[in-house]
Protein backbone atom coordinates (compact mmCIF):
# COMPACT_ATOMS: atom_id res chain seq x y z
CA UNK A 1 0.00 0.00 0.00
CA UNK A 2 2.79 2.34 0.83
CA UNK A 3 5.02 1.41 -1.72
CA UNK A 4 1.58 2.28 -4.17
CA UNK A 5 0.87 5.15 -2.88
CA UNK A 6 4.26 6.91 -2.89
CA UNK A 7 4.76 5.95 -6.97
CA UNK A 8 3.41 8.91 -8.02
CA UNK A 9 5.00 10.87 -6.05
CA UNK A 10 8.34 9.61 -7.30
CA UNK A 11 7.21 9.88 -10.81
CA UNK A 12 6.21 13.83 -10.23
CA UNK A 13 9.90 14.45 -8.83
CA UNK A 14 11.39 12.59 -11.51
CA UNK A 15 9.74 14.37 -14.15
CA UNK A 16 10.50 18.11 -12.37
CA UNK A 17 14.15 16.52 -12.25
CA UNK A 18 14.22 15.67 -15.81
CA UNK A 19 12.43 18.78 -17.33
CA UNK A 20 14.73 21.48 -15.02
CA UNK A 21 17.69 19.44 -16.58
CA UNK A 22 16.44 20.25 -19.82
CA UNK A 23 15.70 23.69 -18.92
CA UNK A 24 19.62 24.23 -17.74
CA UNK A 25 20.86 22.60 -21.02
CA UNK A 26 18.66 25.07 -23.44
CA UNK A 27 19.54 27.73 -21.05
CA UNK A 28 23.11 26.85 -21.43
CA UNK A 29 22.83 26.18 -25.01
CA UNK A 30 21.79 30.08 -25.23
CA UNK A 31 24.51 31.25 -22.85
CA UNK A 32 27.47 29.68 -23.95
CA UNK A 33 28.01 32.03 -27.10
CA UNK A 34 27.68 35.04 -25.02
CA UNK A 35 30.56 33.63 -21.99
CA UNK A 36 32.44 32.77 -25.04
CA UNK A 37 32.45 36.25 -26.57
CA UNK A 38 33.72 37.15 -22.92
CA UNK A 39 36.13 34.88 -22.42
CA UNK A 40 38.14 35.89 -25.65
CA UNK A 41 37.61 39.28 -25.26
CA UNK A 42 40.03 38.84 -22.59
CA UNK A 43 42.89 37.47 -24.41
CA UNK A 44 45.39 38.65 -26.59
CA UNK A 45 44.56 38.38 -30.72
CA UNK A 46 47.22 35.64 -31.24
CA UNK A 47 45.62 33.53 -28.58
CA UNK A 48 42.02 34.85 -29.30
CA UNK A 49 42.99 33.77 -33.10
CA UNK A 50 44.15 30.31 -32.58
CA UNK A 51 42.53 27.28 -33.72
CA UNK A 52 41.66 24.94 -31.72
CA UNK A 53 40.93 27.46 -29.28
CA UNK A 54 43.27 28.56 -26.15
CA UNK A 55 41.13 27.71 -23.12
CA UNK A 56 43.43 28.83 -20.69
CA UNK A 57 45.53 31.41 -22.84
CA UNK A 58 46.55 34.24 -20.34
CA UNK A 59 44.14 37.00 -19.56
CA UNK A 60 44.57 40.46 -21.28
CA UNK A 61 42.75 43.76 -21.39
CA UNK A 62 44.23 44.99 -24.67
CA UNK A 63 40.93 44.38 -26.46
CA UNK A 64 39.07 46.79 -23.95
CA UNK A 65 41.85 49.23 -24.46
CA UNK A 66 41.58 49.27 -27.74
CA UNK A 67 38.10 49.82 -27.83
CA UNK A 68 37.82 52.52 -25.16
CA UNK A 69 41.11 54.78 -27.35
CA UNK A 70 38.70 54.20 -30.42
CA UNK A 71 36.29 56.74 -28.38
CA UNK A 72 33.19 54.97 -28.45
CA UNK A 73 31.17 57.43 -26.04
CA UNK A 74 29.67 59.54 -28.55
CA UNK A 75 27.90 56.69 -30.45
CA UNK A 76 27.10 55.01 -26.96
CA UNK A 77 25.23 58.49 -26.02
CA UNK A 78 23.82 58.83 -29.20
CA UNK A 79 22.17 55.35 -29.23
CA UNK A 80 21.06 55.64 -25.47
CA UNK A 81 19.48 58.93 -26.36
CA UNK A 82 17.49 57.58 -29.10
CA UNK A 83 16.61 54.56 -27.56
CA UNK A 84 15.28 56.07 -24.30
CA UNK A 85 13.42 58.65 -25.82
CA UNK A 86 12.13 56.88 -28.67
CA UNK A 87 10.91 54.68 -26.09
CA UNK A 88 9.30 56.86 -23.76
CA UNK A 89 7.41 58.72 -27.01
CA UNK A 90 6.45 55.21 -27.81
CA UNK A 91 4.57 53.87 -24.39
CA UNK A 92 3.59 57.89 -24.18
CA UNK A 93 1.53 56.86 -27.38
CA UNK A 94 1.01 53.31 -27.01
CA UNK A 95 -0.90 53.58 -24.04
CA UNK A 96 -3.76 55.66 -25.00
CA UNK A 97 -3.86 53.82 -28.27
CA UNK A 98 -4.20 50.80 -26.49
CA UNK A 99 -6.70 52.45 -24.04
CA UNK A 100 -8.91 53.00 -26.99
CA UNK A 101 -8.71 49.86 -28.34
CA UNK A 102 -9.07 47.50 -25.65
CA UNK A 103 -11.42 49.25 -22.93
CA UNK A 104 -13.09 52.00 -24.79
CA UNK A 105 -12.79 50.50 -28.63
CA UNK A 106 -13.37 52.08 -31.51
CA UNK A 107 -15.56 50.95 -34.02
CA UNK A 108 -14.27 48.59 -36.38
CA UNK A 109 -11.01 48.60 -33.79
CA UNK A 110 -9.92 45.30 -35.06
CA UNK A 111 -9.18 46.47 -38.57
CA UNK A 112 -6.96 49.19 -36.76
CA UNK A 113 -5.25 46.76 -34.72
CA UNK A 114 -4.49 44.57 -38.58
CA UNK A 115 -3.47 47.73 -39.80
CA UNK A 116 -0.74 48.31 -37.46
CA UNK A 117 0.36 45.06 -37.74
CA UNK A 118 0.60 45.54 -41.73
CA UNK A 119 3.37 48.31 -40.89
CA UNK A 120 5.87 45.73 -39.86
CA UNK A 121 5.42 43.71 -43.14
CA UNK A 122 7.14 46.55 -45.47
CA UNK A 123 10.75 45.04 -45.51
CA UNK A 124 12.87 47.66 -43.93
CA UNK A 125 15.38 47.93 -46.84
CA UNK A 126 12.50 48.65 -48.88
CA UNK A 127 12.31 52.14 -47.39
CA UNK A 128 15.62 52.93 -47.06
CA UNK A 129 15.51 54.84 -50.25
CA UNK A 130 12.42 57.26 -49.77
CA UNK A 131 13.81 57.80 -46.42
CA UNK A 132 17.36 58.48 -47.23
CA UNK A 133 15.80 61.14 -49.97
CA UNK A 134 13.21 62.39 -47.61
CA UNK A 135 15.87 63.38 -44.87
CA UNK A 136 18.28 64.87 -47.77
CA UNK A 137 15.65 67.15 -48.60
CA UNK A 138 14.63 68.32 -45.15
CA UNK A 139 18.36 68.46 -44.28
CA UNK A 140 18.38 66.26 -41.28
CA UNK A 141 20.68 63.35 -42.17
CA UNK A 142 22.89 62.47 -39.56
CA UNK A 143 20.88 63.93 -37.23
CA UNK A 144 19.95 61.67 -33.66
CA UNK A 145 16.21 62.92 -33.66
CA UNK A 146 15.73 61.99 -36.91
CA UNK A 147 16.61 58.88 -35.94
CA UNK A 148 14.95 58.77 -33.20
CA UNK A 149 11.47 59.70 -34.65
CA UNK A 150 11.99 56.36 -37.21
CA UNK A 151 12.86 54.18 -34.06
CA UNK A 152 9.66 55.75 -32.82
CA UNK A 153 7.61 54.95 -35.65
CA UNK A 154 9.02 51.85 -35.64
CA UNK A 155 8.65 50.26 -32.58
CA UNK A 156 5.00 51.90 -32.05
CA UNK A 157 2.90 49.31 -33.45
CA UNK A 158 4.53 46.27 -31.64
CA UNK A 159 3.88 48.74 -28.15
CA UNK A 160 0.18 48.98 -29.25
CA UNK A 161 -0.37 45.37 -29.81
CA UNK A 162 1.32 44.52 -26.08
CA UNK A 163 -0.23 46.87 -24.38
CA UNK A 164 -3.72 46.33 -25.68
CA UNK A 165 -3.13 42.53 -24.69
CA UNK A 166 -2.54 43.52 -21.31
CA UNK A 167 -5.15 46.47 -21.07
CA UNK A 168 -7.76 43.89 -21.72
CA UNK A 169 -7.01 42.20 -18.54
CA UNK A 170 -8.21 45.52 -16.88
CA UNK A 171 -11.35 44.92 -14.34
CA UNK A 172 -13.78 47.13 -16.22
CA UNK A 173 -15.25 47.72 -12.52
CA UNK A 174 -12.47 49.82 -11.72
CA UNK A 175 -12.93 51.80 -14.69
CA UNK A 176 -16.49 52.95 -13.91
CA UNK A 177 -15.54 53.61 -10.02
CA UNK A 178 -12.84 55.97 -11.61
CA UNK A 179 -15.64 57.61 -14.21
CA UNK A 180 -17.90 57.50 -10.85
CA UNK A 181 -15.37 59.77 -9.09
CA UNK A 182 -15.15 62.06 -11.90
CA UNK A 183 -11.16 60.98 -13.04
CA UNK A 184 -10.86 62.22 -16.72
CA UNK A 185 -9.35 60.03 -19.04
CA UNK A 186 -5.59 61.38 -18.71
CA UNK A 187 -6.11 60.69 -14.53
CA UNK A 188 -7.68 57.43 -15.39
CA UNK A 189 -4.70 56.05 -17.28
CA UNK A 190 -2.26 57.93 -15.44
CA UNK A 191 -3.40 57.18 -11.74
CA UNK A 192 -5.64 53.69 -12.05
CA UNK A 193 -4.72 52.11 -15.55
CA UNK A 194 -0.96 52.52 -15.57
CA UNK A 195 -0.19 51.30 -12.00
CA UNK A 196 -2.33 47.85 -12.77
CA UNK A 197 -1.10 47.38 -16.25
CA UNK A 198 2.84 48.12 -15.16
CA UNK A 199 4.74 44.86 -15.72
CA UNK A 200 3.42 44.95 -19.04
CA UNK A 201 4.33 48.46 -19.56
CA UNK A 202 7.55 47.08 -18.20
CA UNK A 203 7.86 44.45 -20.95
CA UNK A 204 6.71 46.45 -24.02
CA UNK A 205 9.41 49.42 -22.62
CA UNK A 206 12.29 46.71 -22.92
CA UNK A 207 11.08 45.47 -26.31
CA UNK A 208 10.85 48.99 -27.26
CA UNK A 209 14.47 49.64 -25.89
CA UNK A 210 16.31 46.95 -27.63
CA UNK A 211 14.89 47.03 -31.00
CA UNK A 212 15.92 50.50 -31.32
CA UNK A 213 19.85 49.53 -29.29
CA UNK A 214 19.98 46.78 -31.76
CA UNK A 215 18.88 48.58 -35.18
CA UNK A 216 21.43 49.21 -37.72
CA UNK A 217 20.50 49.14 -41.16
CA UNK A 218 18.63 53.07 -40.76
CA UNK A 219 21.80 54.23 -38.85
CA UNK A 220 23.85 52.96 -41.16
CA UNK A 221 22.78 54.74 -43.51
CA UNK A 222 21.25 57.65 -42.33
CA UNK A 223 24.48 58.30 -39.89
CA UNK A 224 27.55 59.03 -40.77
CA UNK A 225 30.18 60.86 -37.76
CA UNK A 226 27.53 63.05 -35.76
CA UNK A 227 24.69 61.23 -35.11
CA UNK A 228 26.65 57.45 -35.16
CA UNK A 229 25.20 54.63 -32.67
CA UNK A 230 27.07 52.07 -31.04
CA UNK A 231 25.95 49.13 -33.93
CA UNK A 232 27.33 51.46 -36.45
CA UNK A 233 30.53 52.21 -34.63
CA UNK A 234 30.78 48.66 -33.74
CA UNK A 235 30.98 47.75 -37.39
CA UNK A 236 34.52 49.52 -37.69
CA UNK A 237 35.84 46.96 -35.54
CA UNK A 238 35.42 44.87 -38.13
CA UNK A 239 38.34 44.54 -40.75
CA UNK A 240 39.96 42.10 -43.44
CA UNK A 241 43.26 43.01 -42.39
CA UNK A 242 45.46 41.90 -39.42
CA UNK A 243 43.81 40.34 -35.95
CA UNK A 244 40.29 41.93 -34.53
CA UNK A 245 38.48 38.93 -32.79
CA UNK A 246 39.43 40.08 -29.42
CA UNK A 247 39.13 43.75 -29.88
CA UNK A 248 35.12 42.61 -31.97
CA UNK A 249 34.44 40.27 -28.87
CA UNK A 250 35.15 43.59 -26.33
CA UNK A 251 33.58 45.63 -28.15
CA UNK A 252 30.23 43.65 -28.86
CA UNK A 253 30.45 43.00 -25.11
CA UNK A 254 30.52 46.61 -23.89
CA UNK A 255 27.91 47.68 -26.68
CA UNK A 256 25.83 44.89 -24.68
CA UNK A 257 26.13 45.30 -21.39
CA UNK A 258 23.10 48.37 -20.93
CA UNK A 259 20.69 46.06 -23.05
CA UNK A 260 21.95 42.93 -20.42
CA UNK A 261 21.84 45.18 -17.66
CA UNK A 262 18.18 46.27 -18.51
CA UNK A 263 16.65 43.46 -19.08
CA UNK A 264 18.34 41.86 -15.69
CA UNK A 265 16.65 44.83 -13.81
CA UNK A 266 13.10 44.41 -15.06
CA UNK A 267 13.46 40.77 -15.52
CA UNK A 268 10.84 40.37 -12.95
CA UNK A 269 8.25 42.78 -14.58
CA UNK A 270 8.90 41.15 -18.15
CA UNK A 271 7.81 37.42 -16.39
CA UNK A 272 4.96 39.38 -15.14
CA UNK A 273 3.75 41.11 -18.14
CA UNK A 274 4.25 38.30 -20.58
CA UNK A 275 2.20 36.34 -18.50
CA UNK A 276 -0.28 38.98 -17.93
CA UNK A 277 -0.56 39.32 -21.72
CA UNK A 278 -1.10 35.43 -21.98
CA UNK A 279 -4.00 35.04 -19.92
CA UNK A 280 -7.66 35.45 -21.70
Amino acid sequence: MTTTAGAPGTTSRRTNILLGGAAWVIGLLFVAPVLWMVLTSFHAETDAAQNPPAFFAPLSTDGYQAFFDAGPWPPLLNSLTASVVSTALCIALALPAAYALSIKPVEKWTDVMFFFLSTKMLPLVAAIMPLYLFASQLQVLDNIWFLTLLYTAMNLPIAVWMLRSFLAEVPVEMLEAAQIDGAGLLRTLTRIVAPVVMPGIAAASLICFIFSWNELLLARVLTSTVAQTAPVFLTGFVTSQGLFLAQVCAASFVVSLPVLIAGFAAQDKLVQGLSLGAVK
